[in-house]
């Protein structure tokens, strides 16, 4: 029987070298985790490090101010709406698709199930809003939305108006789901009901 060769006392296997790319991108996952739960000003960037297994300093190298981390997880959280809204596009077929089904509404209802299923983004979501005044921050947040803005616009091809309508119900769908989640389901059947005449689904 095979035996396992005697290791040196003293010597340990080497680690695996980790990326500083790497670690920016874990460090970005674990401030979306942290920063949704407590805030800008709520959360310590060394609770962050931990979560990672860097230290504090290591966090400055990547991100010179805590302001720096918490947009780069803002933006993240609009990345990830973005590309669920582009998958969500990229799946509707008018051929197969229920009468009165559209773009938007397909889009609309990727984003219902976003709030069901991923609490962390419509907390992180909130947060980025509540953290405007300060004016830095309140540039990127402006940009982030504006960005998904147009990205909604141009995958559904719809019209300004229809877009700021499906943008306010999507509003009042967020604080919803934050305060009463439970709600939710029966909101946007009364809604899809109120529009069943062929108007948007505004989510």
């Amino acid at each position: 029987m095979a035996t396992a060769p005697d290791i040196p006392q003293g010597t340990r296997p080497a680690r695996q070298r980790v990326s500083a790319a790497e670690r920016r991108d874990a460090l970005i996952d674990a401030a979306v985790e942290e920063f949704a739960q407590t805030g800008l000003h709520g959360t310590p960037v060394d609770r962050i490090a931990r979560r990672v297994g860097v230290a504090q300093p290591y966090v400055f190298s990547l991100f010179p101010t805590k302001r720096d981390l918490f947009i780069a997880a803002v933006e993240r959280c609009f990345g990830r709406v973005e590309e669920i809204f582009e998958s969500a596009a990229a799946g509707f077929d008018p051929a197969t698709a229920e009468p009165q089904m559209t773009v938007l509404k397909v889009i609309g209802d990727s984003y219902v199930q976003l709030l069901g299923a991923d609490r962390r983004m419509l907390q992180l979501q909130l947060q980025a809003y509540a953290a405007c005044d300060d004016e830095v921050i309140r540039t990127h947040v402006h940009a982030a939305y504006s960005k998904l803005r147009q990205h909604v616009m141009d995958l559904s091809g719809t019209d300004p108006a229809t877009l700021d309508d499906f943008l306010a119900f999507g509003m009042y769908l967020s604080v919803q789901a934050a305060v009463s989640p439970e709600d939710l389901p029966e909101i946007v059947t009364r809604r899809r009901e109120a529009l069943s005449s062929g108007g948007p689904f505004a989510c």
